[in-house]
Parts: C-alpha cells; structure tokens; sequence
C-alpha cells in the first residue's frame, strides 16, 4: 500500500525554489524522521510511524510525499487517504491527527508540496483535500475555523507552575490531591482502554480499537506514554496517553469513569502530567485540539492557557462546501443518543470501523 512509487512532479520556478516532490518509500525513513526532528513547523505527527499505524492498523491508504533539492531532504507532507460511505473520499494530512499539513525548510518547498498534494487529489479522484495547519498557508482556499489549540511554556520548577494556574483551577487540583488519589505510568495501554472506551461510550462517540492504542506505544516506544491516576483503594478513575517530541508533551487521548468528576481526578490528572513533564525537562505542555464553544474548551482556559486558532484549509475538488464531520454537527445528534443507548460490548466492537474515519 502507498501512494504509487511512479509519482514524481518537478514544479517549474526559479532555480532556488525547484524542487522535486516525490512518494516516500519505506528506505527514506530515517532521512525523513532526521528533517521531522529538526523542522520548526514539524510536529509529532509528521514522524513516519504514523504511516504504519494509519494503513496497518486503521486500514487507510497513506500517500506520503517528500520534496528534495539534490540530495537533501527539503519538506515532508504526510497525507492518508480516506473512503468511506458516511463520510466520503477525501486525502487528509492527517487523520486522528490534530496537526498535519506540509512541514518544509521554506516557502518555495512548502508550495511544492501543497502543489503536487492537489495534482494527486485530482488524480485520485478525491472529492476534497484537507490540510491541518497550525497557521495559514493557503489564504484563498476554504477553511474551518471551529478548532483551536492551547499551548504553553513551562517554567522550570514544578511549584511555580503550580501557582501559575489560576485560584479556582488550582483548588481542583488540591482537591484531587486531598483526596488521596495516586498516579503511575504504566507499560501497556491495558488499564487505560478500559477508562477511555466507559469515556468513549457516555459521550455517545464510537471509539477506536484496542489494537489501536497498542500500536502507538509500540510504535512510539518512550514517546508515548500513558498515566494512570487511581482512587485511595487503588481502582483506576482516570488516565491519559501523551506523546512527547522533541521538548514538547501534548496529553492526547483521555478516558474517565462516572467517579472522577467528584474526585477531582481528571485535574489531578493534568497536573500531575504536567508535573512530570517539568521534571523530565520538557519546556511546552500542548493541552491539544478543542473545539471552540465545548466543555473541553472552557476547561483548558481554567487552566490560563490562551487558544490560538488552527488553519485547517480545504480544496474542494467534487464537493461545493467544507466537510462537517464532527460532533456538533446537528445531524448526528440523534445517531450520538442511539450509540449511547448501546450496549457496551457492541459499541466496542462496531466502533472502530466507525471511528476510523471519524478523526
């Protein structure tokens, strides 16, 4: 699987910003992860491991791109192919992933890339294009403006950061704290499905696969670590997966039970991540994607994170407006009351086939 290895595009130009764009073969791995690592506009979801989860695991067709000037690896785009009967055909950098689009060594080579990523949208026929930018790269083009993300700088001691968060989100965390709760990293993503699955479900959101989660951890190895936070008797309430890159840890995926609101686990839960991350001597928390006007927003600015809007742009190619697959979309309001109203055992089966094509 793959895009195909005959696809090669030359964008005319100057001599400085010609560039050739070529398909990304399993050999080019290391010399793209060594430009992911090195990349500013480069994140975690740039690395080439995404591949093998996106086609071996959720059974997608990926279409990675790299642009070259002689020897030397200039811009990467990762792009993945979806086809599915609820959602349409549609070539995505990246799907389940927050951020994606071209990460490149300047101008010139990212518009190499977004250029040959429309001539392959075209020649597969795809009704859209969809490019997840952490900032503007084509003005002109439709974008969705629903999604922001919430980043900070870290200070150095664990304490100061800890004061650094407002008085009313802080007291939460004390709270928590006073509880007794407890915290561990565990090795597999055994204990933390079952939390994200039960959190899956009362939202009425179709959830992936538990072969799923054992792929990033295995993929990712150190990078991908998941913190469990259990009650005093030692049940588990409340746990997160994070990715870690570079000096950066963004909490990813995240699952509770109906105890942990009362609890104050889940604040227990951010801040002892971000605790650990301090420790570690990582210098940004990336609280993620939210969408604006959600409970998952209002709960990251109690935090005194700032939002800052995410450039997800779209060539609509057989399609006339932007694709609105997401949770607030009024249409799926009755389909998100049925699934909550399923059996668990179902929705943990039927799901993943669903979720694939959700994110």
């Amino acid at each position: 699987m793959g895009a195909a290895a005959d696809f090669d595009v030359t964008i005319a130009g100057t001599a400085a910003r010609a560039a050739r764009v070529r398909a990304y073969v399993p050999a080019d791995q290391p010399r793209w992860d060594a430009f992911v690592e090195r990349c500013p506009d480069a994140t975690f979801f740039h690395l080439a491991g995404w591949r093998h989860i996106l086609e071996d695991v959720l059974d997608h067709r990926c279409h990675y791109l790299i642009a070259e000037r002689g020897d030397v690896v200039c811009g990467v785009l990762p792009l993945a192919e979806i086809r599915s009967r609820l959602f349409g055909h549609s070539l995505v950098s990246l799907p389940l992933c927050v951020y994606g689009g071209p990460a490149a060594a300047d101008s010139g080579a990212e518009d190499d890339l977004i250029d040959a990523a429309v001539a392959l949208a075209r020649k597969l026929g795809v009704e859209h294009l969809e490019l997840r930018n952490r900032t503007v790269k084509r003005a002109e083009w439709p974008s969705q403006h629903l999604y922001v993300t919430f980043r900070k700088t870290l200070l150095p001691d664990a304490d100061a950061n800890l004061l650094a968060i407002p008085r009313k989100q802080r007291a939460m965390i004390r709270k928590g704290i006073a509880r007794n709760l407890g915290s561990a990293i565990d090795d597999t993503p055994r204990r933390f499905f079952r939390l994200y699955a039960d959190n899956m479900h009362r939202h009425g959101t179709p959830p992936l696969s538990r072969r799923y989660f054992d792929a990033l951890a295995t993929t990712f190895g150190d990078a991908c670590e998941t913190l469990i936070v259990s009650d005093s008797s030692g049940t588990p309430v409340s746990g997160v997966m994070s990715f870690y890159f570079r000096d950066e840890v963004l909490p990813y995926y995240a699952g509770d039970t109906d105890a942990a609101r009362d609890l104050a686990a889940n604040d227990f839960k951010y801040w002892d991540l971000l605790r650990r991350a301090c420790e570690r001597g990582t210098r940004v928390f990336d609280y993620g994607r939210s969408k604006q006007g959600t409970g998952s927003y209002a709960f990251k600015k109690n935090w005194g994170f700032e939002p800052s809007p995410l450039a997800y742009e779209y060539q609509l190619l057989r399609r006339n407006d932007v694709p609105q697959n997401n949770p607030l979309n009024p249409r799926y309001r009755a389909m998100i009351a049925l699934w909550r109203r399923l059996p668990r055992p179902l929705v943990n089966a039927v799901g993943p086939m669903l979720a694939r094509n959700l994110g």
